[in-house]
């Protein structure tokens, strides 16, 4: 298949998946750089759903990034412990938070450079806060979601996220890097799930070379 007709069928696919999924919008909860990097920082092995049960409170408790790093780091663990992996994250955010207050006066940066010079910093991370919380996307966030839909729909063969995503900055236009993530995410969610996809009821399953190899009926 050609990168032409790829890039065809991604803007039906698109089309497609916008009236389906017409709020598609980042899953955490957030007001401002910092919690969406801290919401970040605990989605990963954890659902969205619990790491919004999880930050109202964390937020109330913790302000900046300084509150961050002057935090018992057991007390920090105890609160967040139903993300799992709690330990891990507690020193995760802690060590970032330090990075932020020692390298940029407590402020999240907003290019990817700096971000990913955070520790425990991704592109996934740093793409997700570019994207959401400045609205200045400088890639796609590549979550399991995303990679594995990715796949499925023909639309790279890569299996390693950074290199999904390298693919995939050639396919979408810039303008929709932000979205395309939050639609594939939400058709993961809702249809092409990872054990059990509902190809039957699938709105792109017309598109979807995992069923039409040739990607057409």
């Amino acid at each position: 298949m050609t990168a032409h007709s790829v890039k065809s069928r991604l803007r039906q696919l698109l089309s497609i998946l916008q009236k389906t999924y017409p709020d598609a919008h980042c899953a955490l909860n957030f007001t401002t750089p910092l919690e969406l990097l801290i919401a970040t920082i605990l989605s990963a092995q954890c659902t969205d759903v619990r790491v919004n049960l999880v930050t109202p409170t964390l937020f109330q408790k913790y302000r900046t990034a300084a509150d961050y790093v002057a935090a018992d780091p057991e007390e920090l663990a105890r609160d967040i412990q139903s993300t799992g992996f709690y330990r891990q994250k507690a020193s995760t955010i802690q060590r970032c938070c330090a990075a932020l207050v020692q390298q940029h006066n407590g402020s999240v940066p907003d290019t990817m450079g700096a971000l990913v010079g955070l520790p425990g910093v991704g592109r996934k991370t740093a793409n997700v806060v570019l994207g959401n919380a400045f609205g200045r996307p400088q890639g796609i966030a590549v979550d399991t979601h995303v990679q594995r839909l990715a796949r499925r729909l023909g639309l790279t063969t890569e299996l390693i996220p950074d290199k999904i995503e390298q693919e995939l900055l050639v396919l979408v236009p810039r303008k929709g890097w932000t979205l395309f993530s939050h639609l594939l995410i939400s058709h993961g969610r809702a249809v092409c799930r990872a054990r059990v996809p509902q190809c039957d009821t699938c709105p792109v399953r017309h598109l979807c070379p995992s069923i039409h190899p040739e990607g057409s009926e």
